[in-house]
């Protein structure tokens, strides 16, 4: 089991910037891939960044591509994305994920772990 707890969440005018970090339970979380979502009341959980267990490969939705990086520290067991530029459609909670294996990095039904989210709100 790999429990995952968010937080930097917070609130931002449009233009700031915001990091949310993941902290890991685990040691060997440095093995697994990890994610990044969000999601608004009534919607579908949106995949916004990934990164593979070694920090090689990352991938963006194109909402959010140039503004947020996704980044890991395996030493912390913590993933982490510092976005910038923020617009008030990024309000969201925004969650942090992990699995052993992936087989769509962007597909939440792949992800077995999931932290219980992180509010971020960007007031226009």
């Amino acid at each position: 089991q790999v429990q995952l707890v968010e937080s930097g969440g917070g609130l931002v005018q449009a233009g700031g910037s915001l990091t949310l970090s993941c902290a890991a339970s685990k040691r060997t979380f440095s093995n697994y891939e990890k994610g990044w979502f969000r999601q608004v009341p009534g919607k579908e959980r949106e995949f916004i960044a990934g990164i593979s267990w070694s920090g090689s490969t990352t991938k963006y939705a194109d909402s959010v591509k140039g503004r947020f990086t996704v980044s890991g520290d395996n030493s912390k067991n913590t993933v982490y994305l510092q976005m910038n530029s923020l617009k008030p459609e990024d309000t969201a909670v925004y969650y942090c994920a992990a699995a052993r294996r992936l087989t769509e990095v962007n597909r939440s039904r792949d992800y077995e772990y999931w932290g219980q989210g992180t509010q971020v709100t960007v007031s226009s």
